[in-house]
């Protein structure tokens, strides 16, 4: 990745144009995964992806936490925000990581066996972006990244949930997180990334290296699941996919 971020923009404006492009254009967007599980993964399929994916799930609340330390003010301000929501702003039913152990629960996810490496290295991946504080910035970068691509995920995965017959509040998670998750990008990319690197043009390839490697992480697990949802011994071939 360095040839790439050491060409990037510094001009704040410029920068945050090219991160929002990554919705698009980075590793693993528009994978084909996502619309197969909203139309065609059996039960036990989408079972099985989402065991993987709680598997690699480091919690963002906490993520936020810790990399928010000794940040600058208008950068801390937004995390917090955004920290609050995960919280389900002080409400304990709407904290978003006992949403995600309801659906486990409600799916029976701890019977499906063992996680794949991929899965495992994006949460280490996260844990040690957000633990390290020489790597402050490259957190602020992934965690970004998340919030800028996940809602279209999301929204495939809920409609697969929903068409399996998985009751609203058992997938209450998915079907939250392709909505606010809009509203969480938007105000981290103008209140976190445009106004440190205004302040600081150097942090922007730091910024920039976090996000292509959470991103780069993702579309390895999705190239995995792949694998094993459509030629693994408990998958199907490939499906043709509907237009």
């Amino acid at each position: 990745m360095a040839s790439i971020v050491a060409t990037l923009p510094r001009d704040p404006a410029r920068f945050v144009r090219w991160f929002e492009a990554l919705e698009h254009s980075g590793p693993g967007q528009q994978d084909p995964l996502f619309p197969w599980l909203a139309e065609s993964a059996t039960y036990e399929q989408m079972c099985w992806f989402l065991s993987q994916e709680m598997a690699g799930e480091a919690g963002f609340d906490d993520l936020v936490a810790l990399t928010q330390v000794k940040l600058p003010q208008r950068a801390k301000l937004e995390m917090a925000r955004n920290y609050w929501d995960e919280m389900g702003q002080g409400i304990a039913a709407g904290m978003h990581g006992p949403m995600l152990g309801r659906l486990a629960g409600a799916l029976r996810l701890h019977d499906q066996g063992e996680t794949v490496w991929e899965s495992l290295a994006l949460g280490n991946l996260m844990v040690a972006l957000a633990t390290d504080r020489h790597y402050a910035y490259q957190s602020v970068g992934a965690l970004g990244a998340i919030e800028l691509t996940a809602p279209g995920r999301a929204k495939l995965v809920n409609a697969g949930l929903k068409r399996l017959g998985v009751r609203g509040a058992a997938r209450q998670y998915f079907a939250l997180h392709a909505a606010l998750d809009v509203r969480h990008a938007a105000a981290w990319n103008a209140e976190v990334l445009l106004p440190l690197v205004e302040e600081t043009p150097e942090v922007a390839p730091c910024i920039a290296e976090g996000a292509l490697l959470r991103l780069r992480a993702g579309a390895r697990c999705f190239d995995r699941y792949r694998l094993e949802l459509w030629s693994g011994p408990a998958g199907v071939q490939e499906p043709k996919l509907s237009a």
